[in-house]
């Protein structure tokens, strides 16, 4: 099915006040879904609302709460999310990370216990269209490991994405640099699971170890799956230093059994804001960014069909073709969507698509 982006943005505002949110935060969330979406990230789009009123049901994910300061160091602050939207506690701690890197030249920036912080690209997004430097760590907790080490079977992990963003220039936009250390996100098994769809690689592993393209085995197995790190042993690599960056820096913890697990998608997020003002002269950081941006797409294309490409601008790309087009979405997500409003006293009309 096809909608619109305006329509999409109102029916995921009006679901989550029906949920709970007071406005202000129902509109955060909802643009930073639909965002998501616009951008093809559909795996953190408006497919998360169905989780997020079964969390808000359990008392695992708290409507209007903001983000809370714990300490302020100067460079350093740090911030708990309390169960809150990750996506308006995150909004508010990177709002003041960026003030403060204003002030002092770096921002050393901890989130603690936000419930699923989303499409972390966001953030780097907004270091960037301020002028910031940003490198974002993120581990998840609070719910069963979903990603396997390298050369393991089992899973021991989340998704635990990796975010690095540089402003803009002139003559070229901010290079957003934003990717789960496992091959795929478990939301992109979602969504490929509710569309009946396979991967074209096997980036998961069946509950027994053996290597799959099949979702199926990461929402229909009695035992789920795993998803497999990137970039084997240095994907392996990554996925263990963003759980330490994230769930020790941050004090919110790792994804290890001893802590407690209630089930929802909590995110813990060490995040490092540069000024480059503080560091380099702006006028030759912006001449050499451009000379670089160029040199790399001057690279001549293996295949005509796949050119070249700096990270954000597939984003850029989609999100020009769903504004003009439409976002498609499952007919199964789309009536997941339907059954989670109707749950909450919306009706099924105010769901129709115009």
């Amino acid at each position: 099915m096809l909608i619109s982006e305006r329509q999409l943005r109102d029916v995921t505002h009006l679901l989550l006040q029906k949920a709970g949110s007071q406005a202000d935060e129902a509109r955060c969330v909802s643009d930073h879904l639909v965002n998501a979406n616009l951008k093809g990230h559909d795996s953190h789009g408006v497919g998360m609302l169905p989780h997020y009123v079964a969390f808000i049901a359990k008392g695992i994910m708290h409507p209007n709460t903001p983000v809370r300061l714990l300490r302020d160091g100067g460079a350093v602050l740090q911030f708990i999310g309390d169960r809150g939207f990750g996506q308006r506690t995150g909004k508010e701690a990177m709002e003041q990370a960026i003030a403060r890197a204003k002030t002092t030249g770096v921002c050393l920036m901890t989130l603690a216990s936000a419930c699923h912080l989303g499409r972390i690209g966001t953030y780097g997004e907004m270091a960037a269209e301020a002028g910031m430097v940003a490198i974002h760590f993120v581990n998840v907790n609070d719910l069963d490991p979903i990603v396997a080490p390298w050369c393991g079977r089992e899973a021991r992990f989340g998704t635990n994405p990796i975010c690095i963003a540089f402003p803009k220039s002139e003559h070229n936009p901010p290079f957003v640099l934003d990717f789960a250390t496992s091959i795929v996100a478990l939301g992109k098994t979602r969504v490929a699971y509710l569309a009946g769809k396979t991967f074209d690689e096997e980036v998961m592993l069946d509950s027994q170890g053996v290597s799959t393209n099949d979702p199926k085995v990461m929402w229909e197995d009695e035992k789920q799956g795993a998803l497999k790190p990137i970039a084997r042993h240095k994907g392996g690599g990554l996925v263990l230093a963003a759980e330490m960056l994230a769930g020790l820096l941050s004090g919110g913890g790792t994804i290890q059994p001893d802590n407690e697990r209630k089930g929802a998608i909590m995110n813990n997020m060490t995040t490092i804001v540069i000024d480059p003002a503080a560091m380099v002269s702006m006028d030759w950081l912006q001449k050499e960014y451009d000379a670089m941006l160029d040199y790399v797409r001057t690279c001549p294309a293996a295949d005509a069909e796949h050119p070249v490409l700096i990270a954000g601008e597939p984003e850029r790309i989609a999100c020009a073709q769903r504004q003009a087009n439409g976002i498609t979405l499952s007919d199964q997500e789309w009536a997941n969507i339907v059954a989670a409003g109707v749950s909450l006293g919306m009706t099924e009309q105010e769901f129709a698509v115009v």
